[in-house]
């Protein structure tokens, strides 16, 4: 073989060696799946039907390694104590192989500020409402003879005595003080005294307090999510219909007046991580 055609043969043989691994890289980066950044968005009360979707997008982020992160967008004002509860313990297991970071958009109270301080970061809008931590409940009627009605036991149309279900709600109640002062170990700001007063606070106030991360946006939360990732060239997908859910009216979690208005009352008697906010005067 002559010295030019063996210089082409070398040159041929570099560029094989150089192209090579750059095709295979390339099919492979194809054959990769592109980071997801998941979106779960709650604009509603806490309880069965809305907190079962958010468990299904849960799970599916779980599920599918391409989904690096989640942000939960939220503009809730709590709900339901054993809804919240359920989704609180499905955040857990999330967070055990992902960032979750939470974007308070109109309310982040009571029942969602119990799952926000399950995540890694918060961020909260200047004006929006971060906070009401704390129960309510409704105590059963003292009970009383129902001529037509025979039952077993005292208790048994009530369910329990007015002072079992007041210790119920204290015991709630700690259980969501001991939830705050993990989630937010070491960025609180100020004592029990006023972070357990059930007060509700605006953005700006809530990061003054250590109860929220930094004031910002949907897209901050998205952009932090990724770095506590560590994944760049993302997507921020919304979870919902990725997750198979398709949107059907519910049952209002709210009283409807007769007039058909919606009050911040739940339909039902029970315990409540829940933000009922005063009625305007007439």
């Amino acid at each position: 073989m002559d010295t030019s055609a063996l210089k082409w043969e070398n040159i041929r043989t570099s560029l094989l060696w150089i192209v090579l691994p750059l095709i295979v890289g390339v099919l492979i980066a194809a054959a990769v799946p592109q980071p997801v950044i998941g979106v779960i968005h709650l604009n509603d009360a806490i309880y069965a039907y809305t907190a079962q979707e958010m468990i299904t997008q849960i799970h599916y982020a779980i599920d599918h390694p391409e989904v690096r992160a989640v942000v939960l967008a939220f503009d809730s004002p709590g709900g339901t104590v054993v809804d919240t509860e359920a989704v609180y313990l499905e955040l857990t297991r999330l967070r055990e192989k992902k960032p979750v970071v939470t974007a308070v958009n109109g309310m982040s109270a009571s029942g969602a500020y119990y799952l926000s301080v399950n995540t890694d970061y918060i961020y909260t809008k200047p004006t929006s409402l971060v906070g009401n931590i704390g129960v309510i409940g409704y105590l059963p009627p003292a009970p009383f003879i129902i001529e037509d009605i025979i039952s077993t036991g005292p208790y048994k149309l009530w369910g329990a005595p007015r002072d079992s279900d007041m210790r119920q709600i204290e015991m709630v109640k700690q259980g969501f003080f001991e939830a705050v002062k993990l989630g937010r170990e070491g960025r609180l700001n100020a004592g029990p005294e006023v972070i357990f007063t059930g007060q509700i606070w605006a953005g700006t106030e809530a990061v003054h307090l250590g109860i929220a991360d930094e004031i910002g946006t949907e897209t901050d939360a998205i952009e932090k999510a990724a770095s506590l990732a560590k994944v760049a060239n993302y997507k921020a997908v919304d979870l919902y219909e990725l997750s198979g859910l398709v949107s059907v009216p519910a049952y209002p979690f709210f009283f409807q007046s007769a007039d058909g208005m919606l009050l911040p009352y739940p339909n039902e008697a029970g315990t409540y991580l829940l933000y009922i906010p005063p009625l305007p005067l007439k």
